[in-house]
């Protein structure tokens, strides 16, 4: 039996959401959080509150053990409320790399970090790019050695989400490296680094484009020290732990997109409905209407996709139904299409409201340079979406 509907407490869920991001996350809050290049912590707060915040972790370690489904929809009415991706980042780099660090996380690191993060009072994310690149994973140059009572780690991290919000709540990142070089990818490991740890130094605050409410920097790390039980997961497991919080992210990247681009159709349904040209409303024409159809069918068509994957990653966590590799697939669809559908109606939206698309009365410029992130790269490039992808289906004695 197929069934594509949401359970009660799914229904629920989105409806408690949508009504609470409804009067803390305005439009208009979005553009001053956007123009102040800074989330408010009361609104970080509101959202540990409402049980937003590393939601898919266990209720004991500060979640709400919610399923991937559920996480999706919180992504989706995240990007509906703030259109140019910032709080969204927030949210989806804790759900999803929380949840893999919780995962492999020590007692210690929970008490003294996540329990904190999953309140809005701290920060945990991802330190996997590195200035040489970031999609090439085994390439990185980042070593972890041991030292008798711990790790000693150096490396340098770059274009890294929220370095700037972690130094403020005294937060920390998943930090992968190689502890035996010589074993290729598999000699990887990982480590859990707090951010103002001794020898860890923020480098830059990049000025990107969009996304301005949330931070984007790098960290370099010199001779940093950190206990055993700052390790997470098994030595030599780093690679694959890193691929998995991949796959966690690109889901809910792919649902912010949907409920950005949502909106976006929204504001400009209810612009044609208004506006007039040559004696009737812009909506009456064919050509807007024919505009509206080709995008609200891709929409649909993605969005449908977005959730099926997540349903699987659910599957495949719960029951095994699914492989890691055939769920990889799905994701990397979904990181493929959901940020240009997204960017691309934006773009064609902006269209429809002519001059009045270009100016920043109009929201929609907001979307169009925090959406662009997701289409260049932010967890995953798109041509590394099109190789797994590709990979999946060709079947892997075709790759090179």
């Amino acid at each position: 039996m197929v069934d594509f509907s949401f359970t009660e407490e799914q229904d629920l869920f989105r409806e408690a959401v949508k009504e609470w991001l409804s009067k803390n996350l305005t439009l208009e809050q979005v553009r001053e959080n956007d123009t102040k290049h800074e989330i408010p912590r009361s609104l970080m707060e509101g959202l540990g509150d409402l049980g937003l915040l590393l939601l898919t972790l266990p209720e004991e370690d500060g979640g709400s053990d919610a399923d991937w489904v559920t996480a999706t929809i919180g992504a989706e009415e995240l990007g509906y409320a703030d259109i140019s991706v910032a709080t969204p980042v927030f949210y989806l780099v804790q759900a999803s790399w929380g949840y893999v660090i919780n995962r492999l996380a020590s007692e210690t690191v929970k008490e003294a970090y996540i329990r904190r993060a999953s309140k809005g009072k701290g920060f945990i994310g991802i330190g996997v790019t590195e200035p040489g690149g970031g999609s090439d994973v085994a390439g990185f140059k980042t070593v972890i050695k041991p030292d008798g009572k711990g790790w000693v780690i150096n490396g340098e991290k770059c274009y890294i989400s929220g370095t700037a919000e972690a130094a403020e709540m005294n937060g920390g990142y998943f930090v992968s490296g190689y502890t035996d070089r010589a074993a290729g990818h598999r000699g990887m490991s990982a480590v859990f680094v707090p951010i103002n740890q001794e020898g860890v130094e923020i480098t830059k605050r990049f000025e990107n484009m969009g996304r301005m409410a949330i931070s984007t920097g790098g960290f370099k790390m010199t001779d940093v020290k950190v206990p055993k039980e700052y390790q997470l997961g098994e030595t030599g497991r780093g690679f694959y732990y890193t691929m998995e919080g991949f796959d966690a992210a690109r889901v809910l990247v792919s649902a912010s997109c949907i409920g950005a681009a949502q909106r976006c159709l929204e504001i400009g349904m209810d612009y044609i409905k208004e506006r007039e040209a040559f004696g009737q409303q812009l909506a009456k024409y064919q050509g807007i209407q024919f505009d509206l159809a080709d995008m609200a069918a891709h929409h649909e068509a993605i969005k449908s996709l977005v959730y099926r994957t997540a349903w699987m990653l659910d599957q495949k966590y719960k029951h095994g139904t699914f492989s890691a590799l055939e769920v990889s697939k799905y994701l990397g669809m979904c990181k493929y299409l959901a940020p240009h559908h997204a960017l691309d109606t934006f773009r064609r939206v902006m269209y429809w409201l002519g001059a009045y698309g270009y100016t920043k009365e109009c929201p929609l410029e907001m979307g169009v340079r925090g959406l662009m992130s997701y289409c260049i790269g932010a967890e995953g490039a798109q041509n590394i979406q099109k190789v797994i992808i590709a990979r999946e289906t060709l079947g892997r004695d075709w790759m090179k």
